[in-house]
């Protein structure tokens, strides 16, 4: 079976691509309009940072909410946690890793999430921390024997769908799995570089399947969770974490950074355009839905996300299926909403799914509102190099390879939070805003 299961995947990824007619030729995509970030919905023009602020940024939200991923419950009050699990000497004395649970109803019965947290042993003060949602559970992203693993859903090797999983099964926890997505995470690069790290397995916040919405949070904080999103909840649990994070004196309040990758990319995106507190942002091939311009016909489809993912987003967003060229809002937009925190977008060069080109182009648009801010976009209108990063108020880079995190990404992620929050690490010198780095 385990031979079998990769001949599978790229069996049904290509016949979900067939289906959906994806675009991979630049000759081919169509005349397409960029909404403009700076236009209000009277037709005015945003001039300057108040105006974003007080008028184009609430009515951006409002459209994101309304169109693409839902309208997010209040903030809920703070969350039942259970004992707070400390060792003070993880990673051969180099972390201390603390793992608690988050409770999202009274009982210990409801949907819950384990949060699991490494720290620079050596920090001399409160450290920055990097927050992101992992795919396989905690346990999968380093090979600690301390961490307690996940239980997990895996797609039935039965289910033969191409539009997204349909037959999924709930498996108890798996200590052969311990460390397998490591290199994703790069924990010791970042300890080593004066960093923490915060993980979440998403399935935790609400499963990722067609009926896992019945499993999550959705169903206990809203009275009609269809009208709401699986990205919308993601979001919600992210900021969640970032509240019990908030409470630990060990962290640097200022210097929480935002880290998602693919879907979990896009709902980072929300999760930061909706909570400032996140000071950093990145997404790493959020594709589209997330960073990268639906609008241009190249890569991925409303098609396949509305039919593979149906879960994704909220129910008007079906509207669009077929039709990107009607969304009022689009990836440049989601990116603006992060002015003028720092915001870092990165591609990788074989994932012509998420549209490298559109991601750029998007995060070029976004420099526009940052400019009303003082600040600096990524300063070109040319793609840099494979393997070459821009670090300006805005980052960018478009990785050798496939879809995937790699330790080439993270080096970038560490100069860029260097650079931004003046870390006194034990990383490599920083690299110069102005100048590019390389593989």
């Amino acid at each position: 079976m385990a031979r079998r299961l990769p001949i599978l995947l790229l069996t049904i990824l290509a016949a979900t691509a067939q289906t959906n007619r994806y675009n991979f030729e630049e000759s081919k995509v169509p005349p397409y309009t960029v909404p403009d970030p700076l236009t209000l919905n009277n037709g005015e023009h945003v001039r300057d940072a108040r105006t974003w602020t007080e008028k184009r940024r609430p009515e951006l939200m409002a459209i994101f909410a309304d169109q693409v991923y839902g309208a997010t419950p209040p903030p809920a009050p703070p969350l039942r946690t259970s004992q707070v699990f400390t060792d003070r000497k993880a990673l051969d004395g180099k972390a201390i890793r603390k793992q608690v649970t988050l409770y999202f109803t009274p009982d210990d019965a409801g949907p819950q999430m384990h949060l699991l947290l490494y720290l620079p042993a050596a920090a001399k003060g409160p450290s920055p921390v990097f927050l992101g949602l992992n795919f396989n559970g905690n346990h999968t992203v380093n090979a600690d024997s301390g961490i307690l693993p996940n239980e997990v859903w895996v797609r039935d090797p039965a289910d033969l769908s191409t539009t997204g999983p349909k037959k999924m099964l709930h498996l108890p926890p798996d200590d052969r799995t311990r460390g397998q997505n490591a290199a994703n995470w790069q924990v010791e690069k970042l300890l080593a570089a004066g960093y923490g790290l915060a993980t979440v397995y998403y399935y935790d916040i609400e499963p990722d399947f067609t009926g896992g919405m019945k499993l999550g949070v959705r169903p206990v904080l809203v009275k009609d969770p269809e009208a709401w999103s699986a990205m919308g909840a993601w979001a919600w649990g992210l900021s969640r974490a970032l509240d019990f994070l908030l409470t630990d004196r060990a962290i640097d309040p200022a210097r929480v950074a935002l880290m998602g990758h693919s879907r979990l990319g896009k709902a980072a995106l929300w999760a930061a355009a909706q909570d400032p507190r996140f000071s950093l942002v990145i997404s790493n091939e959020s594709g589209k839905g997330g960073a990268s311009l639906l609008k241009r016909g190249f890569g991925e489809t409303t098609d396949h996300l509305n039919t593979a993912f149906p879960e994704w987003f909220c129910p008007n967003y079906k509207q669009y299926t077929g039709h990107p060229e009607k969304l009022p809002v689009d990836g440049n937009e989601l990116l603006a909403l992060i002015a003028p925190r720092p915001l870092y977008v990165a591609s990788a060069a074989d994932d012509l799914g998420s549209d490298p080109k559109g991601e750029f182009l998007a995060a070029v648009n976004a420099g526009r509102v940052y400019q009303l801010f003082g600040k600096k976009g990524l300063g070109t209108t040319q793609m840099p190099m494979v393997d070459q990063a821009i670090l300006q108020d805005i980052g960018y880079h478009v990785r050798s390879g496939k879809h995937d995190v790699t330790e080439f990404d993270w080096r970038q992620y560490i100069a860029f939070a260097d650079q931004h929050w003046g870390t006194a690490a034990t990383a490599p010198a920083k690299t110069s805003p102005t100048k590019t780095t390389s593989k």
